[in-house]
């Protein structure tokens, strides 16, 4: 009964417990990532009143005059009403360079918006992996000072019994002291990370083991959200360029124009001279801008100039995304490697535990030893499963480098 009890009281907190797949679920409701989603739905709005705007646009319009002296041209007051209809046939290219600039933005903005998921992605699942490391050297400490405090009580009824000296029992009891100095740190650090992934999901998390990083070691890299966010834009800039560059080029324009003339005459005489009428006027423009003290070619050059500066800073960042990989793999090699060696080191500590322990009850070794191959075996046990952490962070890396979606290789 007492058990079911207990369980009962234990599963609520189980349930809300959140593994890794759900907190980089929840990590989309970042402020960050919401932030570049309204930039991204911003610039596809401009987008669409930019469209609008080289749409055949329709006028009216209404005018009223009055004059103080009538004559047979100018009647006492009039009134008219027109109707235009203006589209621009052709503007150097502008219009298609324009809304080729507005493509590549928005394909800009939605890498950026995927590697603001992907980042923060990342930063979960260190967070995730770094809390449970510490998790691990938490118990590891309190293990070493339960042991020590043992130790500390078998010294104490020696010391009584004038079998051992003061000094050994003020050793081990600075030993305890110091590690509970250190699981003190610890702690701290753990509560950090839980406060830091508060942040990162928006609401106090509670964390369950047990979810892992599938391996991806392809050799076909593929770029990072960020590299192809740089290099839209770098195609924006292009765009922007040869926009202006279309200020050269001749304009042509054509309009329809409709009015109709209401004329209010005073004069008999004068009024059954003229008549109301209506008028129709189809133009065609064409401007061209043949100098303009270079007001075309700065513009022209200015854009330009931020097209080739982004240029190098793609070329640059796409090379780093390259070394960042290879870096990477070459991590998880090592990774791969200080597992065994921890494995190692871990089974090395237990087997000199054991054999220091059963000589200090024999009294051949002395209080230090003893102390040394206790703090060295949880020290390797600590060690082991930090490894192990390490080496799904790892993996983390290599798919975020590769430019994969993190989410997707959760399990």
């Amino acid at each position: 009964m007492n058990k079911n009890i207990a369980l009962l009281l234990i599963a609520p907190f189980t349930l809300f417990a959140d593994n890794l797949s759900e907190l980089v679920e929840q990590s989309k409701n970042n402020k960050m990532i919401d932030a570049t989603r309204q930039t991204l739905d911003a610039t596809k709005a401009e987008y669409r009143s930019v469209r609008s705007g080289y749409l055949p646009s329709f006028t009216i319009g209404a005018n009223y005059q009055s004059t103080n002296k009538e004559t047979n041209s100018v009647p006492d007051n009039s009134t008219s009403t027109y109707g235009k209809v203006s589209f621009t046939l052709y503007d150097g290219g502008a219009r298609w360079n324009t809304f080729d600039k507005y493509k590549h933005s928005i394909k800009s903005a939605q890498e950026t918006l995927s590697d603001y998921k992907n980042r923060i992605a990342l930063q979960v699942i260190n967070y995730y992996y770094s809390y449970f490391s510490l998790v691990s050297q938490k118990e590891a400490k309190i293990k070493e000072i339960e042991q020590l405090k043992a130790q500390q009580l078998r010294l104490e009824r020696f010391l009584e019994a004038g079998t051992t000296t003061a000094d050994e029992v003020q050793l081990i009891i600075s030993n305890v002291e110091s590690a509970n100095v250190v699981l003190h740190e610890i702690e701290l650090e753990i509560q950090t990370i839980l406060h830091n992934l508060e942040y990162t999901v928006g609401k106090p998390v509670s964390l369950t083991e047990g979810s892992t990083i599938e391996e991806y070691l392809t050799k076909e890299q593929t770029l990072r959200s960020d590299i192809q966010a740089l290099e839209a834009n770098m195609k924006a800039l292009l765009s922007n360029a040869k926009a202006q560059r279309s200020g050269y080029l001749p304009t042509l324009t054509v309009s329809d124009t409709y009015t109709n003339y209401d004329l209010n005459y005073e004069t008999t005489t004068y009024r059954g001279n003229t008549q109301d009428y209506s008028q129709n006027v189809v133009a065609l423009n064409l401007t061209w801008d043949i100098f303009n003290f270079g007001q075309t070619s700065n513009a022209y050059e200015s854009a330009y100039k931020s097209y080739l500066s982004l240029k190098s800073q793609y070329e640059y960042e796409k090379n780093k995304a390259s070394v960042d990989l290879r870096l990477a793999l070459k991590s998880y090699d090592i990774g791969k490697l200080k597992i065994e060696s921890a494995k190692a080191g871990l089974h090395a500590a237990q087997s000199a535990y054991e054999t220091i322990k059963s000589k200090y009850q024999n009294g051949i070794v002395d209080n230090v030893a003893y102390l040394e191959a206790l703090s060295n075996k949880f020290d390797a046990h600590s060690a082991l499963q930090t490894a192990k952490y390490d080496l799904e962070i790892k993996k983390a890396n290599i798919i975020y480098y590769n430019g994969q979606t993190l989410e997707e290789f959760i399990k």
